[in-house]
């Protein structure tokens, strides 16, 4: 096998999302690393009675690469997905290579979290943007869809009171880190994109143009690019 195959890549999704998000991404990066992938607890078919926190989600990653015998992965992770990878670094710095991230949040005050949350409505989804409510339900099979909205919300509710990667926790990830955020990103700014990779002593900011948040809307021909090149980067 050659030498990039025995490189280990673990996705990680964003929130109210699942693994299989990644599934054509995961097709095209296989070609490159072994790929690995999972849902964090209460989410996809993964069901769970606990509240979701950054360290629940921490503890899934780590029990995952303990499970697998993995002794080191690069991280990609998507909006949520890419703060949960930098609180394995900085919490579990020797499980982790080089970190991708693209359109996470970094931003977290009581104002910003409650703005986030009016979005993170059950009922309104269900009203407004019906074909929302029904894809969620479709995904999350083992959980009801309005809890794990319900349970995110709390979560974000939680970074803003403090709950969070302080600029302290980012100065010790000493990980070659990339932050990627979409020129048009309308949930993350392009500032605080910048501001935390400069922070992170081994930070790098990546726009990629006309992106805007969902995944699904992404260049995947691009992002794939941007994450090989990045992890081989000597």
């Amino acid at each position: 096998m050659s030498t990039k195959m025995n490189q280990n890549l673990l996705l990680l999704h964003g929130a109210l999302g699942t693994k299989d998000q990644f599934r054509s991404l995961k097709e095209k990066l296989s070609h490159e690393f072994q790929v690995h992938d999972l849902d964090f607890e209460g989410h996809g078919k993964r069901a769970s009675p606990k509240e979701f926190t950054m360290g629940l989600f921490t503890e899934n990653v780590i029990a995952y690469l303990s499970e697998k015998k993995i002794k080191k992965a690069h991280i990609f992770g998507y909006s949520m997905g890419g703060y949960v990878g930098l609180n394995v670094a900085q919490k579990h710095p020797d499980f982790v290579g080089k970190i991708i991230t693209l359109g996470t949040k970094f931003t977290w005050t009581e104002e910003t979290a409650a703005k986030e949350v009016r979005m993170l409505n059950p009922q309104k989804i269900e009203e407004k943007v019906p074909a929302f409510a029904n894809m969620l339900a479709a995904v999350h099979t083992k959980n009801n869809w309005k809890e794990v909205v319900d349970k995110t919300a709390k979560m974000m509710l939680g970074l803003g009171r403090g709950e969070r990667l302080t600029e302290k926790d980012l100065e010790e990830i000493k990980h070659e880190t990339l932050i990627g955020i979409g020129s048009k990103d309308n949930m993350v700014s392009i500032e605080e994109s910048k501001e935390s990779a400069e922070i992170l002593p081994n930070g790098n900011l990546r726009i990629i143009e006309d992106f805007q948040h969902p995944i699904d809307r992404i260049n995947e021909e691009v992002l794939t690019s941007i994450i090989v090149d990045f992890i081989k980067k000597q």
